[in-house]
């Protein structure tokens, strides 16, 4: 584990160090990993940075509202960039794990060098950490704040980037974030993909299957927040299968519940979770999703499988 007190004051010095007098925004969407970024950032140049929070569209329920709050209480100047219809656009007609995670990342990044050039900075700062780097150059996924490190120089978008926590795994970051004194609601926040909700919805994503997987993951969350899970959330399958509602045969969606411990997210175990725990969350999603006729639970460990689907 690393020296907390120390990570902060060497992280503070690089970052003023680096940036000088420029002008720099943080994206930042809520996580732990971005959020302690953004603080860093902002405590090492106050009014030099601007928190950027894009609203792709892809977020969990009262997402974009739980950021902006946390910034301001926070005390850091914020951006609210409105770009659902852009980021959903991308997803047309892939169905690919990566063509889709690429896509994202491109959107991703585009959206931060508009964004850059109206607030006339040359700097993006995000919360890329050791995990990030590794599955992405091991080619096990793509994920999207992952550029020099595969060999994509980040000046084609027109900026420089800052990742001061490139070098941590997670339960560092978590010992920076309480170090900083951020409260427990981020510091202890249950890790969220990047891409969000694409990442959950196998094969084409469109706006009405993001609506599915975003209802499942809202319900999942909340009967399992007492499993203390490194992550639990819900993924809609491309695939269809035949169920009854009503008294009717219904040819309906399929969603299966991934629950998880972890340390690091490289390794993970299937979290035993209780029968009466899985019916609850099965009956729900059933119920209070019409088009849903089965629930599925995930046991399988990482390897083989991966925490995430997509």
């Amino acid at each position: 584990m690393i020296d907390a007190t120390k990570f902060v004051e060497d992280s503070l010095e690089e970052i003023r160090k680096t940036v000088s007098k420029s002008g720099v925004i943080s994206a930042c969407s809520g996580g732990v990993d971005s959020t302690v970024t953004t603080f860093l950032v902002h405590k090492a140049l106050g009014e030099q940075m601007v928190a950027v929070f894009i609203d792709d569209g892809l977020r969990r329920e009262g997402e974009p509202e739980f950021v902006m709050r946390t910034l301001k209480n926070l005390g850091i100047r914020a951006k609210y960039v409105d770009a659902k219809k852009e980021f959903l656009d991308v997803f047309k007609g892939k169905t690919d794990a990566e063509e889709k995670r690429k896509a994202f990342r491109d959107k991703f990044y585009t959206t931060l060098g508009r964004v850059s050039k109206e607030e006339n900075v040359k700097f993006i700062a995000q919360g890329t950490i050791k995990a990030d780097v590794i599955e992405t150059v091991k080619g096990i996924k793509s994920q999207h704040n992952v550029l020099e490190q595969i060999g994509i120089d980040s000046k084609v978008y027109g900026y420089k980037i800052l990742e001061p926590l490139r070098e941590l795994f997670k339960p560092d970051v978590r010992k920076v974030a309480r170090e900083l004194g951020l409260p427990k609601e981020v510091s202890e926040r249950m890790p969220f993909p990047g891409p969000a909700l694409s990442l959950r919805v196998l094969g084409e994503v469109t706006p009405e299957k993001i609506s599915i997987v975003r209802k499942a993951t809202e319900i999942v969350e909340e009967e399992t927040k007492g499993l203390r899970a490194f992550q639990s959330f819900a993924v809609l399958h491309n695939d269809k299968a035949t169920g009854i509602k009503n008294g009717r045969r219904v040819y309906g969606n399929i969603v299966t519940i991934r629950i998880v411990d972890s340390e690091d997210a490289l390794k993970a175990k299937a979290k035993q979770v209780s029968y009466e725990i899985l019916m609850r969350v099965s009956e729900r999603i059933t119920g209070e999703i019409p088009s849903v006729v089965r629930c599925l639970y995930d046991i399988t460990d990482k390897p083989p499988a991966t925490i995430e689907f997509e």
